[in-house]
């Protein structure tokens, strides 16, 4: 009994002992926990990842008349009174700013009336020449329906004297065959003499009817010379006639000529001063700069009264009422095949609290959808610029936003493994990009298969 009951005891020694030297159970609990965080590890590595291009930029106008703008003034002039006061709003009219003449040429006060009574002069002028040469065209006109009755005039007298010449031909012809006869009766009637048988007397009648015969031929001879002179100096009367008209008509018409010139000079000078006047009369209506749109006056640009600004020359910056928002942001050359016109995105803005998973989406919350409108063709910078414009079938964008802000955009592509993305990012490699066109996926985080 001593024995056995010592031999308990020394077992129950040792157990004792083995007590102390067991693992501590802390250590059991920590192993089971390094164990399950690296199973979890392991198991979101398998995990599905959107991939995602990363941009950002700031807030601006999607249409350049809505983009801050600046006023200019269009003509020089000195800053006489200022009609608004920064952060005002205005409507498209509202003067802005008035301003004074400072040009010379501008400086007389009745310049317009002045101009005007110059176009009036002008016009009178005009008038009048005009008038003289429409005289001078019935004129021209006169002399030419002269020169015409004149020419018929002067044809029908040759016309009279070529039968006059024809009529005192045939009288001639006459004259002489009864010269002939007369010529033949005096020589019978001198036969008829010597042989005794007719008297002197009547000899000597008839040497006198021969006598006034060849007198008669004489007459109707020279009748006939003067009556071709005449002819000849019908001809050339008619020829003069037509070379008198001819030398009136030409100065006549050198003349028109000459008025008709004047007249339009007269004319561009009453061009050229009616311009005048009408750019005078629209430069008096930009001594009040004004606003080109509703919109609010962001900062003068001048100060002050008095002071001189040049042609051209802003005076405000003006951003124009409810603008139609885009987002602005600018993107690596190395993911730009990977958008294109109308992909979804994911934008954060400046000032509104977020929280992103890049890679998961539907997870996050506080961000707001936008679609692709513009992709420049050049880049800025090394990169390219985007414009990203509100989604019409996601979240409203905040009314208060402003341009200027801050943006945080994320285009949406492939999913894939969270191992395959860490893989990815290490080697610096490109998202996935397959088929002719990106692959960009849907704004949830679905993957487009088809794409």
């Amino acid at each position: 009994m001593a024995k056995d009951q010592e031999i308990y005891l020394n077992q129950k020694a040792q157990m004792e002992a083995l007590k102390h030297v067991q693992s501590p159970r802390l250590g059991r609990v920590l192993t089971y926990w390094i164990g399950g965080i690296l199973l979890i590890t392991v198991l979101c590595l398998f995990l599905p990842w959107t991939q995602n291009i990363r941009t950002q930029g700031t807030l601006t106008a999607f249409t350049p008349q809505d983009r801050p703008q600046t006023v200019e003034a269009t003509i020089a002039g000195r800053i006489e009174q200022w009609h608004i006061v920064e952060g005002a709003f205005v409507q498209a009219g509202d003067t802005i700013a008035t301003i004074s003449e400072i040009k010379e040429k501008y400086l007389d006060p009745n310049l317009l009336d002045r101009l005007g009574e110059q176009v009036q002069a002008k016009e009178g002028a005009a008038n009048a020449t005009e008038e003289k040469a429409q005289a001078m065209a019935q004129q021209i006109q006169a002399l030419r329906e002269g020169l015409r009755y004149s020419l018929q005039k002067g044809r029908n007298k040759i016309t009279q004297t070529r039968l006059k010449l024809q009529s005192d031909s045939m009288d001639l012809v006459a004259q002489r065959m009864e010269l002939q006869i007369a010529e033949d009766q005096f020589a019978r009637q001198q036969k008829l003499y010597e042989q005794g048988l007719k008297s002197l007397t009547e000899l000597e009648q008839r040497r006198l009817k021969l006598q006034e015969a060849q007198a008669k031929l004489l007459s109707l001879e020279n009748k006939l010379g003067a009556t071709r002179a005449e002819l000849v100096n019908a001809r050339t009367e008619l020829n003069s006639l037509q070379a008198e008209y001819a030398d009136k008509i030409a100065k006549a018409d050198a003349e028109l000529n000459a008025t008709r010139s004047y007249l339009y000079g007269t004319q561009a000078e009453i061009s050229k001063l009616q311009n005048e006047y009408t750019s005078t009369q629209v430069r008096n209506r930009y001594y009040n700069i004004q606003a080109p749109q509703d919109g609010y006056v962001v900062k003068t640009l001048k100060a002050g009264i008095g002071e001189t600004i040049k042609e051209g020359e802003a005076v405000a910056t003006i951003m124009p009422e409810n603008p139609q928002l885009a987002a602005e942001l600018y993107v690596k050359p190395l993911d730009l095949p990977l958008l294109k016109v109308g992909d979804k995105m994911r934008l954060q803005f400046e000032g509104w609290p977020a929280l992103v998973f890049s890679g998961w989406p539907d997870v996050g919350f506080g961000t707001f959808g936008g679609r692709v409108a513009v992709i420049d063709y050049t880049g800025t910078n090394s990169k390219y610029r985007i414009l990203v414009v509100p989604d019409p079938a996601s979240e409203h964008w905040p009314d208060a936003l402003r341009v200027g802000s801050g943006v945080y955009g994320w285009a949406m592509l492939n999913t894939v493994p969270v191992w395959y993305e860490i893989w990815r990012q290490l080697n610096g490699f490109p998202p996935d990009f397959t088929g002719s066109g990106t692959t960009t996926g849907s704004v949830d985080g679905k993957t487009d298969k088809n794409k």
